[in-house]
């Protein structure tokens, strides 16, 4: 239902000549115009008057403020109309709009070496990473030789902790995921094999995809937008309660107490949820062969030591602990240079998990690159 203040605008047609005059009333302020439905009737009829030589008489308005003020202004084309009637107490309040409106904004200047400028900002900032990568890693190791001269004094509590956040509580989601991805490459490699008669084989194509490839690098990325993700925010965190500043003043070290359980945590954990995401894959590929194929659980197990070598199930081992270093190395780099602003924490926190995926998936080539040869 309309409200009495209601901003409105009326068209009269004086008898005495053929000029229409626009009058309005109301209120004219924001909480008026933001009403339901209000805002949007009065830009229409403006948009309808706009350009249209017309007598305007805001008189009658009750109260008007910059908003309002500025609807007219815009709809008269930024200038006053030939024919206007004010209130003396709206003429302040339009003046103040007009000379607003005079006011140059700084000219932007553009170069056409700008491409220039971007690209050594990119190698720059690249390089300022790596160098931060780096000095990270050898403070990693640092740390690492301390925990194994002194074992007793180590953070053994922060390694189980994370142990426990980035491992254990990963394990639902990776058996999931590693269930359907096993159903899903078991039933399509079976569409393709029983065209050329070759369903026995069906078992050597997923466990070499799954055991030397599949599972730990699926298991690598859900890690990475899960633990990875909440490790930077972790450190974003403190970073913005300076709870990182109170332990520098307290003597405690980042690297020893932070960083380092992190990395070996996620270098425990990773081979085990590789471990585990392969027996799900390998389960589900193998219902999926059942309702398929017709191939029994028994089949599966008598056929897939002789179509996996042992050496695959290192090679897996291998990604996984390489993976799980990566993802808490990169994760702990992006959470450390979080500046002290929620904005930072969030861009951050994605920064890290695209830059865990990324490493992930590059350390997977170098792997395929490197044992090319091994295996098969």
């Amino acid at each position: 239902m309309p409200s009495e203040n209601a901003p409105t605008l009326t068209i009269e047609h004086p008898s005495t000549g053929t000029e229409r005059s626009v009058v309005a009333h109301g209120v004219w302020q924001v909480h008026a115009l933001s009403q339901r439905g209000a805002l949007k009737a009065i830009n229409k009829t403006l948009d309808a008057l706009r350009g249209n030589d017309l007598t305007w008489d805001l008189s009658g308005i009750a109260s008007l403020d910059h908003i309002g003020a500025q609807m007219f202004w815009n709809a008269w084309g930024k200038r006053r109309p030939d024919r206007l009637l004010l209130d003396p107490r709206q003429e302040d309040l339009f003046a103040r709009v007009e000379k607003a409106g005079k006011n140059a904004l700084p000219r932007t200047r553009t170069s056409p070496l700008n491409w220039v400028i971007a690209l050594g900002r990119g190698v720059l900032t690249f390089f300022e990473h790596m160098r931060g990568a780096i000095t990270l890693i050898g403070q990693v190791v640092q740390d690492i030789g301390r925990f194994i001269r002194h074992p007793i004094t180590g953070p053994w509590r922060e390694v189980s902790a994370n142990i426990y956040h980035s491992g254990f509580q990963a394990l639902g989601i990776t058996a999931l995921v590693g269930f359907l991805i096993g159903v899903v490459l078991s039933y399509l490699s079976a569409q393709q094999l029983r065209m050329f008669g070759g369903d026995i084989y069906l078992v050597n194509i997923l466990g070499m995809s799954i055991i030397r490839e599949l599972g730990p690098l699926l298991a690598a990325i859900l890690v990475a937008g899960r633990s990875g993700s909440s490790i930077t925010a972790q450190l974003g965190v403190m970073r913005v309660t300076e709870e990182l500043d109170a332990m520098l003043v307290m003597g405690i070290s980042h690297g020893y107490r932070l960083i380092m359980p992190k990395v070996v945590a996620l270098a425990v954990a990773m081979p085990l949820l590789v471990v585990w995401t392969d027996a799900m894959a390998l389960i589900g590929g193998m219902a999926s062969a059942k309702v398929e194929l017709g191939l029994t659980a028994r089949y599966f197990f008598q056929k897939l030591p002789s179509a996996v070598p042992l050496v695959n199930y290192t090679i897996g081992m291998g990604k996984g602990i390489a993976f799980g270093m990566l993802i808490a190395l990169v994760s702990c780099h992006f959470g450390l240079r979080i500046k002290p602003n929620t904005e930072s924490l969030g861009r951050g926190t994605t920064t890290s998990v695209v830059t865990a995926i990324t490493v992930v998936i590059l350390a997977d080539a170098v792997f395929a690159i490197v044992f090319s040869g091994v295996g098969f």
